[in-house]
């Protein structure tokens, strides 16, 4: 188990672990510790919240090193994958086509204009955290959108046989994965409604709409998810759940 999760953090994140050796065994669980990076992320966010309240530094400021927190801590790795599917999504070609877009490390014209749009909104998202609350509210978001992805890597369909999604799919034990990342879901649930009952209810039914088009919309484009699409519905669903805190005004 400590093992898989250090693996987890090893890929997914630019916190310093100690190495382990890269082979399936030591991959068993780790997608049932991807949400704890969230955690992580999540504590940064809030610790920089409270630092700019103390120091009384303005929406701006906080917004756009707010929006830098995610790439500190994961190297920009879901990023990459939202850029890739952003260029794919933006093809006409046929599945094989859209395959070979997402393997390609490049970055296309869309993906541009789409990272760019991304982090516009996700900057005037971040200036609305006007308290500590608001900013829990996003720290959840960052939990609750590497739960869904991880429930989407072990219960979807791979569009690919092979690939970094797979690496931690082969291996995974689907049963346990499955019984923690609900155990996970349920305490990220409660922390939400616990924080506050309208927001966290819209945030809820706001990410479970996000997860249900994602597996939609990749089942129909090209049959499945890969370690790309999964990094463009971590993106998209941690964005479009932060849009509840607007209930709040």
């Amino acid at each position: 188990m400590l093992k898989s999760m250090l693996s987890a953090f090893l890929m997914y994140s630019r916190i310093p672990v100690p190495q382990v050796e890269w082979k399936e065994e030591n991959r068993r669980y780790s997608l049932c510790f991807f949400p704890l990076i969230g955690v992580i992320q999540g504590i940064i966010f809030i610790l920089w919240k409270i630092l700019c309240t103390k120091l009384n530094f303005g929406e701006i400021l906080f917004s756009c090193v707010a929006v830098f927190i995610p790439v500190l801590v994961n190297g920009g790795i879901h990023l990459d994958g939202f850029c890739d599917t952003s260029d794919m999504l933006a093809s006409y070609g046929d599945k094989e086509k859209r395959l070979k877009i997402l393997s390609d490390s490049h970055i296309g014209a869309f993906a541009g204009i789409r990272l760019a749009v991304y982090f516009i909104l996700q900057i005037g998202i971040y200036s609305e955290v006007k308290n500590i609350k608001l900013s829990v509210i996003i720290s959840l978001t960052f939990v609750l959108s590497r739960i869904l992805s991880s429930f989407g890597a072990v219960t979807f369909r791979c569009a690919k046989k092979s690939g970094s999604l797979q690496d931690f799919v082969r291996p995974s034990h689907k049963k346990i994965s499955l019984v923690i990342l609900s155990a996970w879901l349920l305490v990220c649930v409660s922390g939400f409604v616990i924080t506050s009952l309208k927001i966290g209810i819209c945030a809820v039914i706001l990410a479970t709409s996000v997860f249900v088009y994602y597996r939609y919309k990749f089942y129909k484009e090209i049959g499945g998810i890969t370690g790309d699409t999964a990094g463009w519905f971590l993106q998209v669903c941690e964005l479009v759940t932060a849009f509840s805190i607007l209930i709040d005004n």
